[in-house]
Order: structure tokens, then C-alpha cells, then sequence
């Protein structure tokens, strides 16, 4: 038998990605449409905190497995993308902005990519017979499933047991049982449709001609000064359109007498509405003879003592209209919403309290429902403060009946099954699917619930990944037909048919080499749940590509929110695989992610936190790096816009032996908006290409000063690839770090030729004590080759915004305003982000910014507008002889307050009207700040960004009145004037 010849040493990713597609196709992926069911079916199986779009993933594996010769023009057919993404989302946008109907997934031209199998057949270099790949972080896993559907031999694990078995139900069970699955999934659900229906009975009162969606809660506490029952809301709107609720105060016999309770009426307008009843934490008492504030701890301590109730506070509903065609026939019936205040019998909860306590003792001895304790070691330990020390706090009465009748029932029918030998491998699997209905109703039906205004539905638990606590909760009925279960079910059914589908696609070339069989899609993954860095079950060398997505520092703590469904998942899927679900709460030990409750009460904890998450990301790439061949790639995909998780995670790589060869950022997160946030957000992952470091490249220490200058060069070379790829914002800045990265790499180990000057070594410091070492002024760090990439990416972003030429220099204080609008694209972004901006342009964030042009609230920095600086008292010299960002705000407050003329004799006054640096300043201010609807059509701007757009307005006009023979119009209404043609 001949031996296998080794893959070409040079991968297509190490040459070239095609990432202005990707990008767009990637965002596709996750874009709802009207059309019908286009969302790949992975993403709502289950909730995970992190998946990749399937296409950016099969184009990581695709491109880190082909050789670099491969043809550029085949590779995006062979991804699935068989048209021009970036232009149709163009032409997408014109329609929109113009005020026309979207155009949607039609304007593509193809369906989306992740539908397509890719038969790669004939694309791989002769004498290669096969292809292994690992993904040892694989949490939801599209890495291994696009991997699967490749016909690559794939590992994945996670050390997450719900996770491990979110996986097995994407990717294997659809992939082995096929068709078979769905309609024993159907029996099983409707069986216990039917039993729900039986056991619940009078769990929720009947509603007549009309069909509940919901029951709104507040919940309360008593007013320690008039001992009213308070609820609690921070606001009493029901709609966007005003709909909304009245509190009425029963105030009895005065403050402390009996019975002070309040009831609600509906009320069609917001001025008619109640204000909101607790803000910051503290509760404001509605009672009009008390009216006083309830402290914040007197509010927990309360919830903490048991004494945090809950009142029902409307009703939403829909109710049956029947309509007429033109013909006089009649047509289908329309639900119409519609929302009403509590009637008498609306509450139950008196009774179902008797119920759930008949239930209790019987359900904890056989250990139905969960009696684990919510950590008291933990990043969020919101649940503990409002009172929910067990996990199964987080259900009201009537929640926990239901959710636990549904488990005793799902134990019952698979004892049943395994007395009458009819646990078969297809009915095993779908009690996993089973498990997963009833694990995806808690997240919609738990005291962290809540009511989306805006969108008029159920908001579930993690649509944020948190805990976060809700004052008011939204609860949805599970037996009432169409609702409840019969909807959680009607949506797992609908995963399994498009896996199963998918799975079973004509299209399926089978495993890489040999066509597939009739009865045999492809060779299942190997899933394992086990620390990434434990993989003795992989052999020395005999892997091909690991690419993988790995957790995000302190981003996101998965093992303490999966917590959530696995203290359910286990006495439910935990019976049909035990060997998953065999400690009490996950393992948050081995997790690789920067927990500072694991370093509670010690000095410098997120410095500890931060140490460790390295360390445990070094020991997982250290592992990649045993079981990856000689010749072999890795791949990581990594977002994060704090810079101090990438120095974490490039460490982890170095001291595991790797280099960066190449680097790639692909927008995968979020659409590109059409309307400014409030906050910032990055939108892009960085592709970091590895390779294990070269034997001969030795341990020969290099200088930084050396180094540097091959950095900032490595990044001119790349910034303008990417911006031209669509690549921009906050964004940008992040790609450039893997092209400095690469070069930083290359070089490693690198210190100091000369000592670091004393003034940045304090700047420094707080990156010194990240890791609690003692502060080395020849130390050298990624964060240096950060630091080098930003100033590069700030030059080039000041000269495209001040695109004329012989214009003044920026000062720093006007640079740091213009680049954090450029960067941020939104008045609010992370304190930490804009500290590395200031340094960047040399600006001191505390002594020239802060309490200047913008504030610091909490953890983040919010800028300033005109007014706002006015107002504070914040602004400067008008002829800027402080910072010319003071002239254009006295210009822009004048311009809004008084008239145009005013505002150009304010400058002619101050003598700056024809000063280089003036025209400089408003030049690239007037490319940052969001235009007005007097220019572009439409509100591009909301919330605290609508004052920067009146900013913009001001200026704009006055440069059209002054200034348009000295300073060009802001190339971003060419833009919108070009789109909206």
C-alpha cells in the first residue's frame, strides 16, 4: 500500500480569502426573511452563546485544507455562493434607503450557501486519500458539522455536557437516523401534548372566545414606610403606539392600614400611562399619600428574606376576526392582539401554591425537579441578590407545575418504553429531541422572561447572556392549543425535518473519496465532552487542520449559564445518556474562559482571571499542536474588541509554539446598520492562521525597535484590502491586529533594546499588574504590536478624512473625538477601548478628554455634543487654541441655538474662520458624525446619537453657507446619494 502523501505545506487561507463575500453571505445566513424558513436549523435546535455562520466556517475548513493553487474563481461555487453577495446587498440597501420595499433574498440570485453540499471530490491535490480535522472548543458546533458535510474524518468537543449534546442532535442523530426520526419525534411529542393537557387542567383559567399569549407580572415588595404592596416595573408600556398601563393605588385607611394594594387599567395613551415604579435598583412607592423611595438594599434584603411577591398586571390575548373576500365569501380568520388589566379569577396563585406544594415533596424524593443551589461563587449572582438561591427560583408556582409535570411525564413514557423493549436507537433520539423542547419552553417561560414592547412577543431568558434580573416577567401558558408546548415542540420538529433534510440532500457527495451508500450519509463526528486539553484520544501528528472557535476571555461564562438548562437536561436526556450528565452543575473549573469568581476575595482577581484563561488557552493549543501533523494548520477565529483577551490569547499561542502566517477579518456577527446604535459593536472575526513554529527559527531574542517598523509596515500593506472589503468601524482596528500579530509572531521571543521611558511605563502599569508581575521595562508584550497597529490604522484613517490636501495637522484631542465616531460609529463604547484609542493619538483620557468632551459611566465613555458640552460647561476656547473640536462645538451649539450667521461671525470673531486646522477639523467631523434627515432622507440616527446628528446638521449647513470653496462635501452623502440612485 502506498504511503500518503502529505498535503501541500501552503493552504489557500495563507494566500487569500475572498472575505467581502464571505462577510456579506455570513451576515445572509442570519438574516430573517418573510420568505419562509431560510435560518440553518442548528441555530434554534437549542440556545448556545457562540455559533459560527456554517458558511464562514466551511470556508475556515475549505481554505486551511486546499492547497494555495487552488483556482480563486472555483472557490466561492464550491462554498455555495454562485453570485455577487456584496452587490445584492447593495442593491438591498438603495431600496431600502430610497424608501422602497427590500428587495430580500431574491436580489441574491441563489439560495443560501449554507444549503449547498460542497463535492470536493476532485479538488484536493493527488495522493491525498483523506482529510482530519479537530475542533477541541466546538461548543454549538458548525465548525464540525460543515466539517461533516465535507466528507473530512472529524473530532469535536466540548467540555459543556449541553453542549456535547446540542451537538450529537445537530450533527449526528439527523445524519444516522434520517427520515425515521420525525415521525416517531411527532408520536412522542403529541403524546405528551396530550398528557400535559390532562395533568394541567385548570392550571390556567379559561379565556372564552379569545386565545392567551401571555400573562405580564410585576413583582412587588411592601413599601417599608406605608405598607403598600408595590409593584415594580421601570416602565408600563405595553406597545410602541402608546398602549400602556394605569396603576390604581387603593390607599384604604392611610398609610400602614390593611389592604393598600394597587390595580391597573389599560390606557390608550402614553401620557396616560403610570410612570415607572423602580429605577436603579430603587423602588418608588405609587401610593400618592407615601410616595417615597425605597432604597436599593431594602429591596433585596426584602427579596432575600422571601418578601418579593408578584401581582398580575394585564393580559395579552388574541382573539378570533373573521374576514369576507371581495367574492362575499368568507376568507381565512385573522388573530388580532390585544391586552386587557386582570379580572377577578385572572390569579390563580393561591391555589396553584396548594397544587405545587401537594407536588413538591413526591417530585424532590424522586428528584423531578431541580433542588441544586445557584452558585454563590459566580460573575452574576443577580438571583441570589432578588431572592432565587435554587435554581428552580427562577419559575413562579405556576411555571414550576408545569415545567415539572412535563418532566415527571417525560420519565414515565420512557420507563414505559424500557419495560416494553421499546427504547429503540430512533426513540432514544427523540427523547433527546423531547428533552430539548422542554429545555428550549424554560427559556421562554421563567421569572427572567419578559414582554418585547417593540416586537409585541415573548422575550426569552437569553437574549442576553446573563442573568439579568426583570422586574417585570412575561409567562406564557403551556397547554393551551397553538401555544405553550404544542409551539416549543412545533419548532424542535421543524429543526429535525431541515437537519434531517440537510443531512439527506440529493446534493450529499458522502465521505471525500467514496460515493456515498443509500443507507449511509457520511461517517458520524467522534464527540467527546472533555477539557480541550485532553485529547488522548486524537494520535501524535494525525491531524490535518484544527480550526476552532474559542472562548473569549471573560465574554461570555458558558458553563454558568448553561447551568440553567443542564440542572433540567439531566433529569430528562441525562436518563437516555447518563454518561453526560454526571456532576451535580458543570465543570467551571476547566473552563477555559477569564472567571474572576474563581479568584474571589484575592488581590487583583481579574489579573488572576486573565493569567488563567491563558494559561488554559496554551494548554488547549499546546495539545492542537500534538495531534496536528508536521505540515499541519490551525485556524482560530477569535472576536473581541478588548485588547487585553487578544494579548491573552497570542500569548497562549506563542508559549504553545506557534506563528501566525496569515490573517483574515470576516464580518460574521451583525448587519451592517442602517441605523446608528448606541452602543458599539464589533462585527467581524479575525481568522488567525497558525502553524507550529519552525524547529530551525531557534530562540535567538530579537529587539522590538527592530520589529516595530516591520509591524506598522505589515499593517499599511493590509488596512486598505480590508476597508475596501467592506471592513470598517471599530472593525477595522481589529483586523489590523492580525497582520501585526503575524509579523509579532514571526519574531518571537523579542524584548527591549533600551528601557521603555518611565511616563509609559506608568501607562503600562495596569497591564503589569494584569498578570501580577513585577513591571519590566524591556518586556515586551502583544500588546505592544496592538498599540503599533492602531496608530497605524489612525493615520490612515485622519488622512482619508481630511482627503484635502496643505490642510493642518489634528490636534489630539480633536483626532481621539473623530477616530472614536469612525471607530465606534455610536456616542457609547468601552472605557478600556477608548484609554488604547488616547494612546494611540497621545492624548491623556483622564486630564484632556474626560469631563472635556465626553463622560465615564460605569465601564464605558459616552461623547458629548454640542449641547451636552455647553450645558456642562465643558467647552473650550472658541478659537480652539485649547482643542479645534472646541471651535466646531461653539460653531454647531451657535448654528442650533441662535442662526448660521451667528455662528460664522463666532468664528470670524475668534479669527479662525480661514485657520488650516480649523477647516481640517470640520472636514473630518463632518465624515464621522451621523448625517440628519435633511440630508440623507431619514433618521439615520437614535437615541443619545440623534444630538450628534443635529451637530452634523448645524455644520454641514454652515459649510454649504462659508466654507464650500475650502472644504469638500462629506463624502458620506455621496455615499447615501449614490445608493438612494
Amino acid at each position: 500500500m502506498m504511503e500518503e502523501e502529505p498535503m501541500s505545506d501552503v493552504r489557500l487561507i495563507e494566500r487569500w480569502l475572498p472575505i467581502a463575500a464571505l462577510g456579506e453571505e455570513s451576515v445572509r445566513e442570519r438574516r430573517f426573511s418573510l420568505a419562509g424558513k431560510v435560518l440553518p436549523p442548528h441555530n434554534s435546535l437549542h440556545v448556545w452563546w457562540a455559533r459560527r455562520p456554517l458558511i464562514a466556517s466551511r470556508a475556515a475548513l475549505l481554505a486551511s485544507c486546499l492547497p494555495a493553487s487552488f483556482e480563486h474563481a472555483k472557490f466561492l461555487p464550491l462554498l455555495g455562493i454562485l453570485g455577487d453577495p456584496v452587490a445584492a446587498r447593495r442593491r438591498n440597501d438603495a431600496a431600502i434607503r430610497a424608501g422602497k420595499t427590500p428587495l430580500g433574498d431574491k436580489e441574491y440570485g441563489y439560495p443560501r450557501a449554507f444549503k449547498h453540499y460542497p463535492d470536493i471530490r476532485d479538488c484536493m491535490p493527488d495522493g491525498v486519500k483523506s482529510i482530519v480535522t479537530v475542533d477541541p472548543t466546538a461548543g454549538g458546533g458548525a465548525i464540525p458539522y460543515e466539517s461533516n458535510r465535507l466528507g473530512f474524518t472529524t473530532f469535536a468537543n466540548d467540555l459543556n455536557p449541553v453542549a456535547t449534546t446540542v451537538m450529537e442532535a445537530t450533527i449526528n442523530i439527523p445524519l444516522i437516523h434520517g427520515e425515521k426520526l420525525i415521525p416517531d419525534f411527532a408520536n412522542l411529542c403529541a403524546i405528551m401534548s396530550s398528557e400535559l393537557e390532562k395533568r394541567l387542567e385548570g392550571l390556567y383559567p379559561a379565556e372564552g372566545n379569545t386565545r392567551v399569549e401571555g400573562y405580564l407580572w410585576a413583582r412587588t415588595i411592601v413599601c417599608p414606610y406605608c405598607a403598600g404592596k408595590i409593584p415594580l416595573s421601570p416602565n408600563w408600556r405595553l406597545t410602541p403606539n402608546g398602549l400602556g398601563i394605569r396603576i390604581v393605588p387603593k390607599c384604604e385607611g392611610g398609610p400602614g392600614s390593611i389592604g393598600r394594594v394597587c390595580e391597573f387599567e389599560v390606557v390608550d395613551s402614553e401620557k396616560d400611562q403610570s410612570t415607572g415604579t423602580v429605577a436603579d435598583g430603587d423602588a418608588i412607592c405609587p401610593f400618592p399619600d407615601c410616595a417615597r423611595i425605597v432604597d436599593a438594599d431594602e429591596v433585596k434584603q426584602q427579596a432575600q428574606n422571601g418578601g418579593l411577591g408578584e401581582q398580575l398586571f394585564a393580559i395579552v390575548y388574541k382573539s378570533r376576526v373573521e374576514t369576507k373576500l371581495k367574492s362575499g365569501k368568507a376568507g381565512k380568520p385573522k388573530w388580532q392582539r390585544g391586552f386587557r388589566a386582570p379580572r377577578l379569577g385572572d390569579d390563580n396563585s393561591e391555589a396553584i401554591r396548594l397544587r405545587l406544594n401537594e407536588k413538591l415533596i413526591e417530585w424532590l424524593a424522586l428528584d423531578i425537579v431541580p433542588n441544586e443551589e445557584f452558585p454563590d461563587n459566580t460573575n452574576d449572582d443577580r438571583p441570589r441578590q432578588y431572592g432565587m438561591p435554587l435554581w428552580r427560583d427562577m419559575f413562579s408556582p405556576r411555571q414550576l407545575l408545569a415545567h415539572g409535570t412535563a418532566v415527571e411525564i417525560f420519565r414515565e413514557l420512557l420507563a414505559e418504553d424500557q419495560a416494553n423493549s421499546a427504547l429503540s436507537d430512533v426513540r432514544r433520539a427523540s427523547y433527546i429531541y423531547l428533552s430539548f423542547a422542554l429545555s428550549k419552553f424554560l427559556n421562554w417561560n421563567a421569572r427572567l422572561s419578559s414582554w418585547n414592547v417593540k416586537a409585541g412577543t415573548m422575550r426569552s431568558v437569553f437574549d442576553r447572556h446573563d442573568f439579568a434580573f426583570k422586574w417585570s416577567y412575561a409567562e406564557m401558558a403551556i397547554a393551551i392549543e397553538g401555544q405553550g408546548f404544542a409551539w416549543v415542540a412545533e419548532q424542535v420538529s421543524s429543526c429535525v425535518e431541515d437537519l434531517v433534510a440537510l443531512a439527506s440532500s440529493t446534493e450529499h457527495p458522502g465521505t471525500l473519496f467514496e460515493k456515498k451508500r443509500d443507507d449511509e450519509f457520511a461517517r458520524p463526528v467522534k464527540i467527546t465532552c472533555r477539557p480541550g486539553a485532553s485529547l488522548d484520544h486524537i494520535a501524535d501528528g494525525s491531524v490535518d487542520a484544527v480550526v476552532m472557535d474559542p472562548p473569549y476571555g471573560a465574554n461570555v461564562m458558558y458553563a454558568e449559564l448553561s447551568d440553567f438548562f443542564y440542572v433540567w437536561l439531566k433529569r430528562t436526556a441525562g436518563l437516555v445518556v447518563p454518561e453526560l450528565f454526571t456532576r451535580r452543575l458543570t465543570d467551571k473549573q476547566s473552563e477555559a474562559v477569564a472567571n474572576k469568581a474563581h479568584f474571589k476575595g484575592q488581590k487583583g482577581a481579574d489579573a488572576l482571571a486573565n493569567r488563567d484563561y491563558q494559561e488554559k488557552m496554551a494548554a488547549i493549543f499546546a495539545e492542537c499542536r500534538r495531534v496536528l501533523k508536521p505540515n499541519g494548520i490551525m485556524t482560530v477565529m477569535f472576536t473581541h474588541k478588548d485588547t487585553s483577551a487578544w494579548d491573552a490569547l497570542t500569548k497562549g499561542l506563542i508559549e504553545a509554539g506557534f506563528i501566525i502566517t496569515a490573517s483574515w477579518p470576516v464580518n460574521t456577527e451583525a448587519e451592517g446598520s442602517l441605523h446608528i446604535k448606541d452602543k458599539a459593536a464589533a462585527n467581524s472575526t479575525i481568522f488567525l492562521v497558525c502553524r507550529p513554529r519552525p524547529a530551525e527559527q531557534g530562540d535567538e531574542t530579537t529587539y522590538w525597535e527592530d520589529v516595530e517598523p516591520l509591524v506598522a509596515k505589515a499593517v499599511r500593506t493590509r488596512v486598505e484590502e480590508f476597508q475596501k472589503a467592506g471592513i470598517g468601524g471599530v472593525d477595522l482596528y481589529l483586523a489590523s491586529f492580525g497582520p501585526a500579530l503575524e509579523e509579532f509572531s514571526r519574531h518571537w521571543p523579542l524584548k527591549r533594546g533600551t528601557p521603555r521611558p518611565e511616563p509609559l511605563a506608568k501607562k503600562r502599569r495596569k497591564q503589569a499588574e494584569l498578570f501580577e508581575e513585577e513591571f519590566d521595562p524591556y518586556a515586551v508584550t502583544p500588546e505592544d504590536a496592538l498599540d503599533a497597529a492602531r496608530r497605524e490604522v489612525k493615520t490612515w484613517r485622519l488622512n482619508q478624512l481630511t482627503h484635502t490636501k496643505g490642510r493642518g495637522d489634528l490636534d489630539a484631542t480633536t483626532s481621539w473625538f473623530v477616530l472614536a465616531w469612525d471607530a465606534f460609529k455610536a456616542p457609547v463604547f468601552s472605557y478600556d477601548e477608548g484609554l488604547r484609542l488616547a494612546r494611540a493619538v497621545g492624548a491623556d483620557l483622564e486630564g484632556q478628554l474626560i469631563g472635556k468632551i465626553c463622560e465615564k459611566k460605569g465601564s464605558d465613555i459616552k461623547l458629548w455634543d454640542s449641547a451636552t458640552r455647553a450645558a456642562k460647561s465643558g467647552l473650550g476656547p472658541a478659537d480652539g487654541s485649547r482643542a479645534m473640536i472646541d471651535a466646531i462645538h461653539h460653531a454647531a451649539h451657535r448654528g442650533r441655538t441662535r442662526t448660521l450667521d451667528a455662528a460664522l461671525d463666532l468664528l470670524k470673531e475668534a479669527g479662525i474662520e480661514n485657520d488650516p486646522q480649523f477647516l481640517a477639523a470640520l472636514e473630518a467631523v463632518l465624515e464621522v458624525l451621523p448625517p440628519s434627515r435633511n440630508f440623507v432622507g431619514f433618521d439615520l440616527a437614535t437615541g443619545d446619537a440623534k444630538s450628534a446628528a443635529d451637530d452634523f446638521d448645524a455644520l454641514e449647513k454652515l459649510r454649504r453657507l462659508a466654507f464650500s470653496d475650502r472644504v469638500d462635501e462629506p463624502q458620506q452623502l455621496s455615499f447615501f446619494a449614490e445608493e438612494a440612485a
